[in-house]
């Protein structure tokens, strides 16, 4: 996934992160270990952002 597609995407599961927690506090939730999968994705995909500055950083870092 490009930076872009990455940024998208995290920006979908954390809308349906915060509708899953209403859900939830609403006792009408459907599927609860969806959260769980959702704060692991919110998470490896703010590992590969993080990843990725880092290697950008160090290649700018090279090449300076």
């Amino acid at each position: 996934m490009s930076d872009i597609e990455i940024e998208q995407r995290l920006e979908e599961v954390n809308k349906e992160l915060f509708n899953l927690r209403i859900q939830k506090s609403t006792a009408q939730i459907e599927q609860p270990l969806r959260l769980r999968h959702l704060r692991r994705e919110i998470a490896r995909m703010n590992t590969i952002a993080s990843e990725r500055l880092i290697a950008a950083r160090s290649q700018e870092g090279l090449t300076s």
